[in-house]
């Protein structure tokens, strides 16, 4: 019944503002062309909007968009993968009148996104990561995302010259591609300041899941590991552990260093304004929008944060030189010779990946010097 009078007075509501328009002095009938560029747009989030990670970065982008002439923004936060975030969607296109919507998390897509979608074909959904599938998947659906593992492999140069022990760490929440691709590449970097260097990883098997990500800082500090990153949702509990610790720490998805301002070496961020005001440009103009999004720190897809004072002159060198390599365009993170941690050959000697080579889009191993499992 709630429901039901909302609805009716939002009809009501609208209704009224139609006799008004209808009853307005010309000045603000010519105004017609600029209500055609209206755009109410819907971001889901699965944890808290302040979260100093996964949520925060996206909201953060929405909050660019907001500021967009023409554009409205509705937006949720704390909504669970489960049928839930469909009664949100179905709630933004019915009540608020959303006809773009983002379901950030990675678990809203499949059946969430997908089932909503095939009720609503004249709506646009964007989903952030590598599920969408041309021919499988609906056309008024798509995904987008960003080569990210260029940051940690940033994060690995600022963690070299900085580890004492040799060994740095991993907190990851869940091994599929996007997070080896994360974990190989922070390895990689390091090892370009110092080959000796190995990384433990730790998988805590959830998104969030504060009390793990803790024991897991803590374990892998009581293992020798100097430097800690991650890759979960919110890497706060992570950060301020490995801190209180004594670690140095490379943040993930956001700006963590009001968190740690002393011990955060940088950290591997998104700038997801770029992205979704470019979707939100293409739909208030009429354009279609792109299914399979990509791009990475030249395309303004992700940046890093500030150097810290942990990094030493020498670092900052080596970090600045290969991200103006990387902001060309074209760079390796992944190249020949490269073997797993299991000692056979990923990478053939005459063989590299660019940073939009589709081979990392189906990566499920762990490189030689990474201290775990992918079981």
């Amino acid at each position: 019944m709630t429901k039901l009078l909302s609805m009716n007075r939002r009809n009501f509501l609208q209704a009224s503002a139609a006799g008004a328009l209808a009853g307005a002095m010309p000045g603000l009938i010519a105004s017609s062309a600029a209500a055609q560029t209206a755009l109410t747009v819907g971001f889901i989030y699965v944890g808290p909007k302040d979260d100093y990670g996964y949520n925060q970065a996206h909201a953060e982008g929405a909050a660019v968009i907001k500021a967009m002439p023409g554009v409205t923004l509705v937006e949720e936060e704390n909504v669970p993968e489960t049928v839930d975030v469909q009664k949100t969607m179905e709630s933004m296109i019915n009540l608020d009148g959303a006809t773009l919507l983002f379901p950030t998390s990675f678990g809203y897509f499949d059946p969430h996104m997908l089932a909503v979608a095939a009720k609503h074909p004249d709506i646009q959904f964007r989903h952030c990561g590598g599920l969408w599938q041309e021919g499988k998947n609906p056309a008024n659906t798509g995904s987008y995302f960003g080569y990210i593992f260029q940051g940690q492999y940033l994060n690995g140069i600022a963690a070299g010259h900085a580890t004492k022990s040799k060994k740095i760490g991993f907190v990851a929440a869940k091994p599929i591609p996007q997070v080896l691709q994360n974990i190989n590449a922070f390895l990689l970097g390091a090892r370009t300041v110092d080959p000796g260097i190995t990384c433990q990883v730790i998988f805590t098997g959830e998104w969030s899941l504060a009390v793990k990500e803790a024991e897991a800082t803590n374990a892998l500090v009581d293992q020798g590991a100097d430097v800690i990153t991650c890759h979960v949702d919110s890497p706060k509990v992570v950060v301020e552990t490995a801190a209180g610790r004594g670690a140095f720490v490379c943040g993930y998805h956001a700006n963590q260093s009001p968190l740690a301002p002393e011990k955060y070496l940088t950290g591997a961020e998104w700038a997801w304004g770029n992205v979704y005001s470019d979707f939100v440009k293409k739909a208030q103009a009429g354009e279609k929008l792109g299914n399979f999004v990509r791009g990475g720190l030249k395309d303004g897809f992700v940046k890093m944060s500030a150097l810290g004072p942990g990094v030493p002159a020498e670092g900052r060198k080596a970090f600045e030189a290969t991200q103006a390599d990387m902001m060309k365009g074209g760079f390796s993170v992944f190249k020949g010779p490269l073997k797993d941690n299991k000692g056979d050959t990923v990478v053939a000697a005459d063989k590299s990946y660019a940073e939009d080579a589709i081979e990392l889009e189906s990566m499920n191993y762990l490189v030689e010097g990474v201290v775990g499992s992918t079981a």
